[in-house]
């Protein structure tokens, strides 16, 4: 092998390996977290062999939706490969169909107080934010938390549809927030 043919080798190795690696990891479940409400790094997508229940952390796509635009246009919610072009979110089920929502400064569920769930009148940027009224979570649809304090979840957008939902995720290479 000439000297030439080995430099194009290597020039089209290092062009090709990661696009190649970056396709294979995501047809894995691999996704990059690069969102302050959980912890940023390599997560991975599991699928759910089991109804999703209160506590899971999930990866769930968002609908298209008034509020969901809203999160695009102010950078809330990343771009990304679900409808409408916005990226999965991670976040941790915290109500199912049913059960009873209250937000006030903080969010209720059936009438025990969500830690970490304080409600923000606006957000780090100074807009204003809208918090969802409350109710009753409808059939077939999940109320959605982040610890993270500038988290953009249900206390804003309420309930979302379970059908979005793409499976379990689990943390595989993060830095802690």
């Amino acid at each position: 092998m000439t000297i030439r043919r080995i430099r194009t080798a290597v020039i089209a190795a290092i062009v090709l390996i990661p696009p190649v690696t970056s396709v294979v990891a995501y047809g894995a479940g691999f996704r990059l977290n690069l969102t302050p409400s959980y912890p940023l790094g390599l997560w991975r997508i599991e699928a759910l062999t089991r109804p999703v229940a209160v506590g899971d952390v999930i990866f769930i796509c968002p609908p298209r939706t008034p509020a969901f635009a809203l999160g695009v246009e102010r950078g809330y919610v990343r771009p990304g490969t679900c409808e409408g072009g916005m990226s999965p979110l991670i976040k941790t089920v915290v109500a199912l169909s049913g059960q009873s929502v209250d937000i006030a400064g903080s969010v209720t569920i059936d009438g025990t107080a969500l830690p970490h769930s304080d409600v923000h009148a606006v957000d780090a940027a100074g807009r204003a934010l809208a918090p969802y009224s409350g109710g009753f979570v409808p059939t077939g649809a999940l109320f959605l938390h982040s610890d993270f304090a500038g988290s953009y979840d249900s206390r804003y957008f309420g309930p979302i549809p379970a059908s979005g939902l793409l499976g379990l995720a689990h943390p595989v290479f993060t830095f802690d927030r």
